[in-house]
């Protein structure tokens, strides 16, 4: 039986290892820390152990919706996740002061380091996210980093979340580059694992999951610390 009347795909050749010519960073954990959305959660009298739980929510719900036909927006998703993830005790100013914390996550450390490392290298960052482009822009304004950015790119604007190859390829046509010379900075091994089946370079961070699975396909770069993941791949052979 073919892989068409199975339904699988084909596993597209890998890039190449090269220095990038645009680099594209994810935002939520990548850029900014999450970490700062778990008093929210106290503050309106849940567990802060529950933000793992609607994070992770949001993040399948918006897989499962884009795989079904076409994701609603970020926060659409995120509301529900929130509401299921704590037992529908939320009021709906609570719901919304937890979603409100979005908007004000600060940058991990490593983050402006890689940053600047791009902008001295004349290499152009974007910041790729399936959040709300608006809550993303505040928050990289918020956090002084905006910047460093070109621009900021939100697959909301085609109704869809990471990781299929398409929102990649969206991606690369926004920046006007392709994706052999584009790579994907994050520190979710999924999100890593869909750039390079798509045909991207990729960097992987691993401060937040400690490393790559073995069942995805390996990056092109592994490091701990963002900006070491960006000294590595502007070292790759041009």
């Amino acid at each position: 039986m073919s892989a068409a009347e199975t339904g699988a795909s084909t596993v597209p050749e890998r890039t190449k290892a090269r220095r990038p010519k645009v680099v594209l960073f994810d935002v939520f954990e990548t850029l900014l820390d999450l970490e700062y959305l778990r008093p929210r959660f106290v503050d309106v009298g849940r567990p802060g152990h529950e933000l793992e739980l609607f994070f992770a929510r949001t993040l399948r719900d918006g897989m499962a919706l884009t795989l079904a036909g076409g994701s609603p927006p970020f926060l659409e998703v995120a509301r529900s996740a929130l509401i299921r993830s704590t037992e529908r005790r939320l009021s709906e100013e609570a719901v919304q002061h937890v979603l409100a914390g979005f908007r004000e996550l600060p940058p991990h450390p490593d983050v402006e380091p890689a940053l600047v490392m791009l902008a001295k290298a004349k290499v152009p960052a974007y910041a790729f996210t399936h959040g709300a482009a608006e809550v993303a822009r505040a928050a990289l304004d918020r956090a002084q980093l905006r910047s460093y950015l070109r621009g900021v790119i939100s697959t909301e604007e085609i109704s869809s979340f990471k990781p299929p190859p398409t929102v990649y390829h969206w991606a690369c046509r926004r920046v006007g580059a392709v994706g052999a010379n584009t790579a994907l900075v994050a520190v979710h091994a999924w999100d890593v694992h869909g750039a390079v089946r798509a045909g991207l370079l990729a960097g992987f961070a691993t401060r937040h999951e400690g490393g790559m699975s073995d069942v995805f396909d390996a990056p092109h770069v592994v490091a701990e610390k963002l900006d070491d993941v960006v000294e590595r791949l502007l070292a790759m052979p041009t």
